[in-house]
């Protein structure tokens, strides 16, 4: 029997959404913000970040985690990379097919 994945203490999953915790503040839509929500994706917004990525998987998921986080690209940009990281991986979990 595999062992269920243990939710890191920065990460907060429902159904709905996912909200990270940043390991440090960081700018988004002209404020100081600890944290950042993912809404879960619609196939619209997928369709939306594939037709504004032209053939650039890292620009397609800019424009996806921008969208579903309702901040912009450069605030996104601006974050450490273990924050854009946490991002990413909170997305997978969202994303990810319930086990049974």
């Amino acid at each position: 029997m595999a062992q269920a994945k243990k939710t890191p203490q920065w990460l907060t999953l429902s159904a709905e959404r996912v909200t990270v915790r940043l390991s440090r503040p960081s700018e988004a839509n002209g404020v100081q913000v600890d944290s950042l929500a993912l809404r879960a994706p619609t196939v619209r917004d997928i369709r939306n970040a594939q037709a504004g990525g032209a053939g650039d998987d890292e620009q397609r998921e800019l424009n996806l985690f921008a969208s579903l986080a309702d901040v912009g690209v450069k605030d996104l940009e601006g974050l450490a990379l273990k924050d854009y990281s946490r991002l990413q991986s909170g997305y997978f979990r969202l994303v990810q097919d319930d086990e049974l």
